[in-house]
């Protein structure tokens, strides 16, 4: 199997692909920011209501569960280039038939093709997992952090100004750059296909073996080490969270707060994730590899949870402007630390040939709270429970706070090793 050069001062051909793996990624993302803030808005468009709303989260999200697994293991087989097309081609598929949608079914349909293929993110940190050192994870995994804080800073902005022109313009607009992410992939991204020993050896490579989603007995051996457990208990309380947030903020504002007079609507919504987005720009553009190696990661989530329990009670609590960027500015932190922080210590706990697997698992995690959150989170804003909404992801990032100490045991292994 080839492995990577530690002695070398020049960097391994594959390393070198990190950059087209951003680029990919961040045009993936750009789509995505164009979108997910008049999802919501969208859907009320045909007369949804806010539960009806939120579930076209949860929609993509259970097929996601199920075809995740599946498309990271082909790619173990046949390389995460293939199977990178295979996802952004369902991708461009589901904007097309969302923007061309005439009734409430359609979005659906468009969410369904959307999860079925769905695997961008998590192939992409297969591949980076890949080709990158253990010590240099959490500045590589930062990269997706970077292109999710450009995303969130243009696209949303994007969106306000396209929605003057209809609330189906961005996804258009989310569809040309899903095109556009196809070509890149297909033209400058080498092909990561397995080394030739893995495959006479049946090896799966270094981005590890993937298991079913049903297959419990595999999953629960890395739920059965202590550590590990613990990581993936805080991943799924940041991911219930994040996904509370993401998939309910646009129907809380909506009904919470007023720029001149009228309702939050796409462009005011688009605003503030575009400011949450520029401050993850500044954290993720090389701010977070300092602060890793200064405090390492372990203290870093504790410190993004904590910053997202204040974020998300102060949030139930505000009915101003001003304050709603002070919300934003605390969350944000919160949000751009713990993605790479807490995938970087996951990576790190887990063996080489482990890697797909717990990268897998955590997609499984993802996945699991973007389909339970918004249900939730539907239900209590439908019943004008708004506060409470942004109580329930105050909640799970401090059940995050709690479970900590399994992260510095993990920092203190890594730091042993």
């Amino acid at each position: 199997m080839a492995t990577l050069d530690r002695t070398s001062s020049a960097p391994p051909p594959a390393a070198r692909a990190l950059l087209p793996i951003f680029f990919i990624v961040l045009v993936d993302i750009f789509g995505f920011t164009l979108v997910f803030p008049l999802l919501a808005i969208y859907a009320e468009h045909f007369h949804a209501s806010p539960l009806e709303a939120t579930l076209l989260v949860s929609v993509y999200a259970v097929c996601q569960l199920f075809s995740g697994p599946f498309l990271g293991r082909v790619s173990d087989k046949i390389g995460r280039k293939p199977m990178l097309l295979v996802s952004q081609i369902g991708t461009f598929i589901g904007f097309i038939v969302m923007a061309r949608a005439n009734a409430l079914w359609m979005l659906y349909v468009a969410r369904v093709i959307d999860g079925a293929t769905a695997g961008n993110l998590s192939l992409a940190q297969a591949y980076i997992s890949d080709n990158t050192l253990p010590e240099n994870r959490a500045k590589s995994f930062g990269i997706i952090g970077i292109a999710f804080g450009i995303g969130f800073f243009i696209g949303p902005m994007v969106t306000g100004y396209l929605t003057d022109y209809g609330l189906n313009a961005p996804i258009y607009a989310a569809a040309g750059l899903s095109f556009s992410s196809i070509l890149l992939t297909a033209l400058i991204l080498p092909g990561g296909a397995p080394h030739p020993s893995s495959v006479e050896t049946g090896d799966a490579g270094p981005g590890g073996k993937r298991v079913s989603v049903f297959a419990f007995g595999a999953y629960a051996e890395f739920f059965q080490r202590p550590v590990l457990k613990g990581l993936f208990l805080q991943f799924a309380c940041f991911a219930f969270a994040f996904s509370t947030f993401t998939s309910g903020f646009a129907l809380f504002a909506e009904r919470t707060f007023t720029f001149h007079g009228h309702p939050f609507g796409p462009k005011e919504i688009g605003y503030v994730f575009g400011y949450a987005g520029f401050l993850g720009i500044i954290l993720q553009g090389g701010l977070i590899g300092r602060l890793v190696k200064r405090f390492g990661e372990a203290k870093l989530v504790l410190a993004g949870f904590a910053s997202l329990v204040v974020g998300y009670v102060l949030l139930g609590l505000v009915g101003t402007l001003g304050l709603l960027v002070v919300v934003a500015t605390i969350s944000s932190f919160g949000n751009g630390i713990l993605r790479p922080a807490l995938t970087s210590l996951i990576t790190q706990s887990a063996g080489k040939r482990e890697q797909g697997v717990v990268l897998g698992l955590n997609q499984s995690i993802t996945s699991v709270a973007q389909i339970s959150a918004p249900i939730l989170g539907g239900l209590l804003i439908e019943r004008g429970l708004l506060g409470p909404w942004a109580f329930v992801a105050a909640f799970a990032a401090l059940l995050g706070v709690v479970g900590s100490r399994w992260g510095s045991r993990v920092a203190k292994g890594v730091t042993a090793a």
